[in-house]
């Protein structure tokens, strides 16, 4: 019998979550600059927290030139 999805530790370390822990979202706020340690924990200001997406590479070599020419 295999193991569900959702049981197995090393992917879910791994997939992009939406929400983050409270010590998560104090790290954000103090590489922002928006942190003050005698702020209170409880009512923390909203962060966004997106997952950065990598973009197409543009060709290169000679076919990518004439490409260009081309436009």
């Amino acid at each position: 019998m295999s193991v569900d999805r959702s049981l197995h530790s090393k992917s879910s370390l791994a997939r992009h979550r939406n929400v983050l822990t409270r010590a998560e979202r104090v790290a954000i706020l103090q590489n922002m600059g928006r942190w003050d340690d005698s702020a209170r924990v409880i009512g923390l200001p909203k962060v966004a927290h997106r997952k950065a997406k990598a973009g197409k590479k543009k060709a290169k070599g000679p076919a990518a030139a004439e490409e260009e020419e081309g436009k």
